[in-house]
Formats: C-alpha cells, sequence, structure tokens
C-alpha cells in the first residue's frame, strides 16, 4: 500500500513543482546520487522527490528548505493551515463484530493464515477475505496471551487494524505534504535516511543484540547540514529523542541542526525536552538554534468508504436503517472512556501502539465542556453535519478526559427529543399542589425530560441557598425586606428557567450557534398546599409590599440563580439540551421549507428510540415531584436573619422549553468576533482540528450514510459476518463463511406526523404554534412555567439553641 500511495501522491504534487519550475526557475543537471560531491558521511537513503513526488528534480528550487531556522520555536500562519487526505480503508470494518468459534477456526491464527487471506483479498478484492485476514490477525492476537493482547475485539480493531493502518498512512501522508510544501526536490534532500548512532568518539552504539543502532530521520540535507524528523501529531517519541542527543554529539553530526516538524500543537512536554536540548546544543558548540521546533499545523482528514461491516452510528442519524458515518467526534467519544479509570487505562494502550500519531490526542478532549456549535442544512438522503467544540485537557497523559459517548448521546437523542415532541409538550413543572401535572408522560421517559425536571429541582435549592443572609445578596433582600410586626418577610413565588435569545448566525446552509444562554423568571405566587412550621404572618402582606419585594428578588436573587444556570457545572447537561433544542428548531424550519429525512420524526410524540439511558433507565418524575414535595414540608437550606431572633427555611422552581427564541447576527459581526470559525467547522465535520492558536477542539461528522447493500440490521443495531466483495455494491444479502451465523434482517423506520412544523413571525427559529393550541393546550403552557415556592419555618432562636 506504502508504493501505491507514493505513486498517488506523485500523480498529485508532481503537477504543481512542474509549474513552479515554468515560472522561470531552471532546473539545471546537478548529481543525482547524495554524497558524491559532499564531505558528509554517506548515508542510506532515497531522494524525497522521487519517494514523495514520483519524479526526480536535477537541483533544488528556490525557497526549498524548512521555515523557522532563526527560531528555536515558531508557528505556520493560520493562513498557512490546511487539510490533506489519508486513506484509512480499515475504517470501513469498525462496526465487524467479533468472531464465533467457527469463524475463528476458519480464518486460523498463524502468519501463514494471515498472509492467505491477505492474498486472496489482494487477487479478488472480495471483502469477506479482508474480514479474514482481520480475524486471523486477532486470532494471533489472543494467541500470544502477553501483557500486549487486546481481548476486546472492537477495541482490537480500533488501535491494531484502524489505528496502525492509519498512523502509518498519516505520517506518509503528512510526510507529502512537508515535502511539497517545503520545495525539499533535488539531489540535496533524502528522505527515510538512516544514520548509524556513535558516541562521542565515534564508537558505534549497539543494542541487545549486538548491532549498531540505527536511527532513521524523515529528512536530511548534507549540505545545509540538518536532519529533519517530522511528526504528524505534537509529540516526540522519547526512545527516537534519546538517539537524537547521540547523534548530535558524535563527530560526524556535530555541526549538523535538528528540525522537529509537528502537524498539531505541540505538547508542552515536547518542546520542554527540545528547548533543553537546543540550551545543552548551544553550551556545547557555542552554535544557536541547533534544534529548533516548527508547528506547521495542518489537518489530517481520513477516508473511506462504508460497507456492510461498519458500524451502525446513531449519532444525529434519522434513520435507524442508515449507516451513521459518524466523524471526529465519534472516534474521539469512543477513545475517550467511560470512566477517569477506563480513560487512563485506554491512552496507555493507544500510547502503546503509538496510535496518538495518528488519532492525535486520544484522551485529550475534556467532554465536560463539550458544546453543540453548528448543525448543516439537512438535505433528504444526506442526513447532516454537526460540529461541537469542547476545551482540551491540560495534561492527557495525567488526568485524560472521559464520558465522551455518554455527552455525544445526550446531545444527540435530546435533539430527537425535541424534534419529535410537539412544542406544546416541552415543559417540565414541580408544583406541591398538582402532582398530575409534573411533566408530559412520554417526556417523562427520555433523558432531555429528566434533565428538565432536575435542573429545577436544583434551581430550588439554588434560590433557597442565594437568599441566605450571610451572602451579599442575600443581605441586601432581607435588610430591605417588607416587615410585618417588626420581622421581614418574604412572600411566596414561582420561579422558573426560559430561554433566552440564542445568538447564531445563519450561514454556509446551516447554523451556528454562538451563544445559547437561558434566563431565570420569578414572579409572585399563592399556593394551596402550606409548609409546616407553625402560623405565617407573613400572609399578611400587603400587594405593594409584595411587589416592593419582587423588586428585591429580581435585582439580587435572580441575577446570582441565573449566573449559576449559565456557568455551573451542574446545569452543564440542561445546557447541552438547551442548544440542541435550538438546532431542533432549525431542522424543523428546514423541513418545513422542503422535506428532509427528518420529517417521519417531527411532531410524531414518537419517543421510542430515544429513552432514558443507563444509569437512569429507572428513573420516575414521582421521585422528584416528592423529593420537592419533603423540601417544602420540612425544608433544606436554614440560616438566620438578624430580626427577632427568627430563623427561616425556603424552597422554590420550573423549566420551560416551548420557545428556542434567536438573534441572528450579521455577517460582518460574525466575521469579526470569530474569524475563521467557518473554516474550522467545515474542517471539524472530517477531522478533528483546533480553533486558531486556542486549546478548543472542534470535532463533529455526517448523521447519514446509506451503506452499500442497504439495510444494516435489525433495529439499527447490525451483527455482520464475513461476506460481500470489494465492488462495494452486494447484490444480495451478505453471506456468512460460518453458516451457523445468520445474514442481517432489515429493519424497518418509524412512522410519524409528517406534517411540517409551522413558523412563527415573532423573531424564534420556528413559531412554537402557542397561540394556535386548543384550549387544553393552552392550559398545559400556561402551567410550563412551574411552580416555585419561597416559605418558611419560623422558630425562636432560644428555642432552636436548646
Amino acid at each position: 500500500m506504502r508504493t501505491a500511495l507514493r505513486r498517488h501522491l506523485g500523480r498529485r504534487t508532481g503537477t504543481a513543482l512542474a509549474v513552479l519550475a515554468g515560472a522561470g526557475m531552471m532546473l539545471t543537471g546537478l548529481p543525482a546520487v547524495q554524497g558524491e560531491a559532499h564531505a558528509a558521511p554517506a548515508l542510506k537513503g532515497k531522494r524525497c522527490d522521487e519517494l514523495y513526488l514520483g519524479r526526480k528534480y536535477n537541483a533544488p528550487v528556490a525557497g526549498s528548505g524548512i521555515p523557522g531556522k532563526n527560531q528555536q520555536y515558531s508557528v505556520n500562519p493560520e493562513s498557512d493551515w490546511g487539510n490533506y487526505f489519508v486513506d484509512n480503508p480499515s475504517h470501513s470494518f469498525d462496526g465487524l463484530q467479533a468472531p464465533s468459534a467457527a469463524q475463528q477456526k476458519l480464518a486460523g491464527k498463524t502468519p501463514a493464515d494471515i498472509a492467505k487471506w491477505k492474498a486472496k483479498f489482494k487477487e479478488t478484492g472480495n471483502i469477506k477475505y479482508r474480514v479474514l485476514e482481520i480475524y486471523a490477525r486477532y486470532g494471533q492476537n489472543l494467541a500470544r496471551n502477553n501483557s500486549g493482547t487486546i481481548r476486546d475485539f472492537r477495541r482490537y480493531m480500533d488501535v491494531r487494524i484502524i489505528g496502525n493502518e492509519f498512523n502509518r498512512l498519516k505520517g506518509e501522508s503528512f510526510e507529502a505534504r512537508l515535502v511539497k510544501k517545503f520545495m525539499l526536490v533535488g539531489p540535496d534532500w533524502l528522505c527515510q535516511v538512516e544514520v548509524p548512532v556513535t558516541d562521542r568518539n565515534g564508537k558505534p552504539v549497539l543494542d541487545k543484540n549486538g548491532k549498531q543502532v540505527v536511527r532513521i530521520y524523515d529528512a536530511y540535507n548534507a549540505k545545509t547540514k540538518e536532519l529533519g524528523e517530522f511528526k504528524s501529531n505534537g509529540k516526540h517519541i522519547a526512545k527516537q529523542f534519546a538517539l537524537d542527543k547521540r547523534v548530535l554529539r558524535s563527530p560526524d553530526f556535530r555541526d549538523h541542526s535538528l528540525r522537529l516538524i509537528t502537524g498539531e500543537k505541540t505538547s508542552n512536554n515536547t518542546l520542554k525536552q527540545y528547548r533543553e536540548l537546543n540550551a545543552a546544543i548551544q553550551r556545547e558548540t557555542g552554535r544557536s538554534n541547533g534544534v529548533t521546533v516548527r508547528e506547521q499545523r495542518s489537518n489530517a482528514v481520513p477516508r473511506w468508504t462504508p460497507n456492510q461491516y461498519t458500524r451502525y452510528n446513531p449519532i444525529f442519524n434519522p434513520s435507524p436503517s442508515r449507516v451513521g458515518t459518524g466523524g471526529p467526534l465519534d472516534d474521539a467519544a469512543y477513545r475517550s472512556g467511560r470512566t477517569p479509570q477506563e480513560a487512563r487505562s485506554l491512552q496507555g494502550m493507544y500510547q502503546g501502539e503509538n496510535t496518538r500519531g495518528g488519532f492525535g490526542r486520544p484522551g485529550g478532549v475534556d467532554f465536560s465542556t463539550l458544546e453543540l456549535n453548528y448543525v448543516g442544512n439537512p438535505v433528504k438522503g444526506k442526513g447532516i453535519d454537526y460540529s461541537f467544540k469542547a476545551d482540551y485537557v491540560p495534561d492527557e497523559d495525567a488526568n485524560p478526559g472521559f464520558g465522551g459517548e455518554t455527552a455525544v448521546q445526550l446531545a444527540s437523542d435530546a435533539f430527537f427529543t425535541w424534534l419529535a415532541l410537539s412544542p406544546d409538550r416541552m415543559w417540565v413543572n414541580l408544583n406541591p399542589d398538582h402532582p398530575e401535572q409534573i411533566m408530559d408522560d412520554g417526556f417523562a421517559h427520555t433523558d432531555a425530560g429528566r434533565i428538565l425536571l432536575e435542573a429545577d429541582m436544583e434551581m430550588k435549592r439554588d434560590f433557597s441557598r442565594a437568599y441566605d443572609y450571610k451572602t451579599p445578596e442575600g443581605k441586601q433582600l432581607w435588610d430591605n425586606a417588607a416587615k410585618i410586626d417588626g420581622m421581614p418577610c418574604i412572600h411566596t413565588t414561582r420561579n422558573w428557567i426560559t430561554p433566552k435569545p440564542a445568538k447564531v448566525r445563519e450561514q454556509d446552509g446551516g447554523i451556528y450557534i454562538l451563544d445559547a444562554p437561558l434566563r431565570v423568571e420569578s414572579t409572585a405566587e399563592k399556593y394551596t398546599t402550606q409548609p409546616g412550621g407553625g402560623d405565617n404572618p407573613c400572609t399578611r402582606l400587603t400587594d405593594e409590599q409584595i411587589k416592593h419585594n419582587q423588586e428585591l428578588i429580581n435585582r439580587y436573587i435572580v441575577p446570582v440563580v441565573e449566573k449559576q444556570i449559565n456557568t455551573d457545572a451542574k446545569y452543564k447537561d440542561l445546557r447541552t439540551v438547551y442548544r440542541s433544542r435550538v438546532a431542533a428548531e432549525w431542522v424543523r424550519a428546514q423541513d418545513a421549507r422542503k422535506a428532509t429525512d427528518f420529517r417521519p420524526i417531527i411532531n410524531s410524540n414518537d419517543l421510542e428510540r430515544w429513552p432514558l439511558r443507563a444509569p437512569h433507565q429507572n428513573w420516575d418524575k414521582m421521585t422528584v415531584w416528592q423529593q420537592m414535595v419533603k423540601s417544602f414540608k420540612e425544608g433544606e437550606v436554614e440560616f438566620e436573619v438578624p430580626a427577632n431572633g427568627q430563623v427561616y427555611i425556603y424552597s422554590m422552581g420550573g423549566v420551560d422549553f416551548s420557545k428556542a427564541p434567536k438573534n441572528n447576527i450579521p455577517r460582518a459581526t460574525f466575521t469579526a468576533e470569530k474569524p475563521r470559525l467557518d473554516t474550522t467547522t467545515r474542517t471539524s465535520v472530517k477531522t478533528e482540528t483546533a480553533y486558531r492558536n486556542t486549546e478548543t477542539a472542534y470535532l463533529g461528522g455526517n448523521g447519514t450514510h446509506t451503506a452499500p447493500g442497504g439495510d444494516n440490521g435489525g433495529g439499527g443495531k447490525p451483527t455482520p459476518s464475513p461476506s460481500g466483495t470489494g465492488t462495494g455494491k452486494p447484490t444480495g444479502p451478505p453471506q456468512s463463511p460460518d453458516p451457523s451465523t445468520p445474514a442481517p434482517q432489515p429493519s424497518t423506520t418509524p412512522g410519524g406526523n409528517n406534517t411540517p412544523a409551522p413558523q412563527g413571525g415573532d423573531g424564534s427559529l420556528a413559531g412554537t404554534g402557542s397561540q394556535a393550541l386548543t384550549v387544553s393546550g393552552i392550559a398545559a403552557a400556561l402551567l410550563a412555567g412551574g411552580a416555585a415556592l419561597v416559605w418558611w419555618r419560623r422558630r425562636h432562636a432560644a428555642a432552636n439553641r436548646s
């Protein structure tokens, strides 16, 4: 595959360099064999131009060479960032199931078995032989039964088959990109050069078998005395770096320089190691910048063609009968691990295989900061593009990110929940007077509904905490509150969460969600149910006193709780499902104009595919309501207000997502505030990328791809077995080499209401139709604010201390 890749690159890039030559750069004849005209030691290697561009240049061209020589560390300008493609055909098999005993027996486990199936696949192109080759490799892996054995088949596929292939091909493609970018052509530039390692006295350094150690460099120029090491990711390899220290101190290379070129943001540890070596070389030789680091940022875009063995991806995929193509987000989430412990274990596994070279930074994404950033235009038959942003973790080796699959699944499930639910059902309501009106029964069986109700309950607690006299805001409230018989009093209130207008930009056929803030609202309310604690003198507050107190609550307390809801980690899931709400309204609006793959889902109220997921599968709305009633009657927060020595206990809440208003900012503002965000987002659909010079990652994918041969299997959860041909167009159902394994059966797409969602004229993404609700619908909408209470139990301080 390596030779084929080089010939392909030669066809693509050789023409570009030929154009440079035609622009006035004469390529005159020079010796074709490296070392004949130079005093540097003759080394084994291949000419870079011939290896990666498929042709020879008789002389270097103007501007040839590695940049950044006069800076110990440098980064190419943003205008120079770009993408390059890397074929990763093994990714097409990421849904392949573990072999049965019969399939493993058929495949074998010896090197001869592997070679046999590999040759069969090359000869016939039938992908069932590729599957048998994979099974044979897996069997060999199990047979070794050592510390490097990976028993989980899907993880084995990702690390050893997909990862190792991509790591190798990504490195080659990155080298080819740099050869072209830096014009490393002509007889002086050699690639894949073997440098025999010696000590300071020129004595060979031997390995454990007594053979001289050889360090292979990606590029070498004896005339400029440069050694080039190219890393498509941002991290060096410790074993190679240890040899670099010896090479730069050996007699033949003491006057040479080492140039590290990285394709991603260079890790802090790598920068530290190279800076220290540079300083040491300068002390020893007096030469500055003998060791330099250059970030030549670019994005490797993997390419593969889905087949019947491609994993079904449910993320933003409207159909259970189509393969979800997934993308960098789906892959990064899987590689993150579900817990901190699993994340560390996986990190060691990936690093042990050096697949981080291909995969970038497994465990590097902080999924607790994940936010939906973009959804594209939903085109029927093509699903939808999507992009998320998240912070990178400060040190993925020490504390890798985890929980990616859960975070991504939640955002996707919420998106479909908002599409399937009719807007009059998008509310929760914790009111001690109305246990029958907590939330819609169907909504109560989704994680989006669970999160809204739990956020409502948590908001009650936060209001209680904000009332504490020990807080600056609580003190302001109580010092200025209306008084009855000398005692400060606060009336009962209803408090609830609603969306503020989302800050968006509709552009490039999609919508960028730049900000999606939430608002806390509060108003006076009276309830039939009364808390415990005896007589309540504050029921005698006048309307004027209540109005005065409500102004104080809105001024001092509401901003505190609103800030928590928009920033605190405990409300992260609430913010996640709201961004999905904004995205869903965009899709509703597009579908109203022209039918999309999402039309059968919209307003269908069929939520079966997006249920409560583990560990919340047994969650019950009544549990939260009972917590609220218990808090209402017994109290959770207790604090003293210095007035008559009394103690007061408080509780309050409600969430209403029936509307998702938005403000579409102008293009000029978008460009000024978020330069290159459009470019970064488009790239992120295909490969993980960082936004400008920041620690923010962008990564996404596409929700739908029809696999060759159609359906992927029952319920969208295929269990493929070796079969098919390499044409990408199988003519019949898959046939297994193990007759005991059945072929997957077709699944059906759930039906639904095909009526387009109504469009509003009030500035919202799409009108929620509240003005057109039935009488019962209007009543539900009025209840959507959610009941929220402020109450107390009055006790004498002296009695409290006794």
